[in-house]
This record gives structure tokens, sequence and C-alpha cells, in this order.
């Protein structure tokens, strides 16, 4: 990785505010294990698009490839004019992209083109040879492969994977992987990690009961009956988890309510809120013990069967904004070289439109990663804009994946700190590719 010269700010922020906890873990790692923890700090944090996002309009061929693109999209191309040069690399971003493009022509983003779920290396001729993701297409089998690296699902995420691997690299007893979008993520299950899952953006901790007082004495009630010996182990296991929750609740909350304010205003949005909560920790993990983290956060919306156009312009310019003062945060605080942002969608959409001007489901899309660690550019190879061409499963654009998801996921996993040997294991396909890792990281 080329090091990057970064301005150093004379003042340090951090936050105050956001995220309820309902807290849902296993066990935490012994103590015993944390001897090998490290000295610097690094951070992976997912955006997941849900819906399936159309990124066919996320980076567009701006040279001689242009006019196949336009004939492919048909009513749901974009104006060649409109799309925003991402330096010299012959391709522009959707015009809501400003922030990023900024990020990426300074060399702190990338674009990784055509991603997806695979067994195994895949081409149009070997397509009825060799075994494909289960049901391709669906939505809520292709949340679970990305969030897994398994084509056929699996019962653990790769970020938990990761986790596994890496959590002796911290001295603190908080889980190293943390949901911010309001629900549970397969992302983080892991098989001795698991993620605490922040479910109220607008809370820490427990909601309050009235006074301090009150609180109090229901606070203690509540622990009174978590501690009590039912003699059934379900309960007593669950009495547990509960338990573990509170106190990782009160841990985070000592520490989030000793920082600084934000230096930036995030946008009000489910995305810029989350994005914040995420800062906010960052911004206290040495108060936590925390060396390795790992971040889940979330916003939906990309299932755009109609109007796919308008809809998209507001996706995106949301997304560039809660990106922005994201990264605008940590470059203050001196945290963007430590702190990798990368997202993910169950899968792209078709080349072409449909009767309502929106597209449908496919196969193979593109993703961006922005940091200060990013090698910035594009990686991987840009499919043929070319109905049932060379790259078509079918006759609509469903683009097969010319990088697995186990090449992208382990070049992110390899940055955070997992071994080459331990990469295997957390992807058990990816020795099935070459090269393992893209180097985008």
């Amino acid at each position: 990785m080329n090091p990057k010269n970064r301005r150093q700010f004379l003042k340090s922020v951090g936050l105050a505010g956001a995220a309820g906890m309902a807290a849902h873990f296993t066990r935490l790692a012994p103590m015993s294990l944390m001897a090998q923890s490290a000295t610097d700090y690094k951070a992976l944090v997912c955006i997941f698009l849900f819906g399936g996002h159309d990124s066919n309009n996320l980076i567009v061929p701006i040279d001689s490839r242009y006019g196949a693109y336009q004939t492919m999209r048909g009513t749901v191309a974009l104006p060649q004019a409109n799309l925003l040069a991402a330096g010299s690399s012959g391709y522009g971003l959707h015009p809501a992209l400003t922030n990023v493009q900024r990020f990426y022509n300074r060399g702190d983003a990338a674009a990784v083109f055509n991603v997806g779920t695979l067994f195994q290396p895949t081409t149009k001729a070997t397509l009825n040879q060799v075994p494909l993701p289960r049901n391709l297409y669906s939505h809520s089998d292709q949340t679970q492969q990305w969030q897994s690296s398994d084509p056929t699902g699996g019962a653990t995420g790769w970020g938990g994977r990761i986790n596994d691997v890496t959590q002796t690299l911290n001295t603190g007893t908080l889980p190293p992987g943390i949901t911010v979008q309001g629900g549970s993520a397969l992302f983080l299950n892991g098989t001795s990690t698991q993620g605490v899952n922040y479910s109220n953006p607008n809370s820490f901790g427990l909601t309050t009961f009235g006074s301090s007082s009150a609180m109090a004495a229901r606070l203690a009630s509540l622990q009174r009956v978590l501690t009590f010996d039912s003699g059934v182990q379900l309960v007593s296991a669950a009495n547990g988890v509960m338990g573990g929750a509170i106190r990782s609740a009160q841990q985070i909350n000592a520490a989030v309510n000793s920082a600084p304010a934000l230096p930036v205003t995030f946008p009000n949005s489910g995305l810029g809120q989350q994005l914040a909560q995420v800062a906010q920790l960052i911004a206290v993990q040495g108060s936590i013990g925390m060396n390795r983290q790992i971040f889940f956060a979330g916003t939906g919306g990309f299932d755009n069967h109609e109007n796919l156009i308008a809809s998209h312009q507001g996706l995106m310019a949301g997304f560039d904004a809660a990106v922005n003062a994201f990264m605008t945060t940590l470059e203050m605080r001196g945290h963007l070289d430590k702190v990798t942002l990368f997202t993910e969608s169950e899968f792209n959409r078709t080349g072409d439109a449909n009767a309502t001007i929106g597209t449908d489901h496919a196969w193979g899309g593109h993703t961006l990663v922005l940091g200060g660690a990013v090698n910035g550019g594009t990686y991987g190879t840009f499919p043929t804009h070319a109905l049932r061409g060379p790259d078509d499963a079918g006759d609509r654009g469903y683009w097969i994946p010319t990088t697995s998801t186990d090449q992208y996921a382990a070049t992110l996993g390899r940055w955070f700190g997992a071994s080459d040997s331990s990469l295997n294991t957390i992807f058990p396909n990816l020795s099935k590719f070459s090269p393992q890792t893209l180097g985008f990281v």
C-alpha cells in the first residue's frame, strides 16, 4: 500500500449521542486470549444498499463505450454530459456523487467492477456446467449470500468470521462487531463473536423511566431478575445475554458521554445518523479497548422496478451526503487512514429497462470502497454492455460476476489483519479464485 500524506488537525473531536442498544451476542473472547492485542486501530464499515442497487448507473463508461451503454439502457440511461468524470479512468460517476468524485479524484476511493456471489470462476461458456448460487435474483437469498459470502446461504457472516480470528487484537471485553442499521445482521454473526445491535438511532443504552432514581430502582430490579438462578439452563443463558447487553450499554455510555461533539453536521437521514453513530464509537475506541472493529450500516429503497432515474437520484444524493459527513469527520480527527468504508447490495439490476422505466433483479454489480488506506482507481473487469453478449447470463444484462464476493471481502479482511492462511478458512471458496485479493486497500 502506498502511504499517503494527510493533513493533521490540531483539534481532535468526538461525539455524544446516538444509538439505543438491544444487544444480542454469544460469548465474548476469553480474557486469556487478549495478550496479542494490537497497538494500532482499524475499522471496516459496511454500507448495505438494500433492495438491489442499480450499479449500472453508479459508474458508467464515458469514453467510446458510452454509446453501447446508452443503447442498452434506453430510457434509464444517464446523459453523458451529466456524469462526473472519475479522474482519467474513462468512467463517470452518477451525477449525485459529487463528494464521492472528490474522494475518488484525490485517491481515497476505488470502484470494484462486477462483483457477485460465486462458487468458482464462471463464464457464459461454463454457465450450465458449474454450480450456481442458490436462488439467484432472490432478495432474501442473495442478501444472505452477500453477508455470509456463502453461495448456499450460511449461518455465519464473513464479518463475524473475520472478528473470530482478529478478536485477540482487542484488549476490551465488548464485542468487536456493531450493527447500527436497527436490526440484527447475519454479516456480524461469527462462531465465537457476534455483533451488538444498536436498534435505536436516537439514544444509547436503556430508555429511562422518569427520574434518575426511578430508573435506578427499575434497573436494580431487572438485574436481580437476571441473576436469579431459575434452574432452567435456557432461561439462565438468556438472562446472561441480557445481562451482558446491559453491561455493554453502560460501558459504551460511559465512554461516549465523555467525548466532545461531532465536528460537522450529519444528514438527518437513516444512513446519516447511522454513520454519525459509527464516527462516535470510533472516537472512543481507545477508552473501551478496541483496536479492531467492524460496523454494519444499511439503507433501503433500491428495489427500483419503476421510475429509476428519479428514485436513484435521491438515493445517491442521500448516500453521498452521509458518506461525505463521515469521511470529513474521520479526516478532521486524524482517523481517515484507519477506517475503510465499502458498499454491498444483494444484486445489481438488469442492463435494460422494463416497461415502467425501472429495472429488474440481476446478478453481478459494482461497489465502492472509500478511506485513507484505499489505493484509488478501478479494479476488476467491466462487463461488455451488450444484451445476450459475452457477460450476460440471459438476455437482459444479467452480468455474470468476474470478481467473487470472496475476493472482494478477502481484500478487506487482509487489510483488517486476518492472515493469508486464515482467509482460506474464513472464505472456503477463496482458493478457487486468482488472485485471491485485489489490492484496492
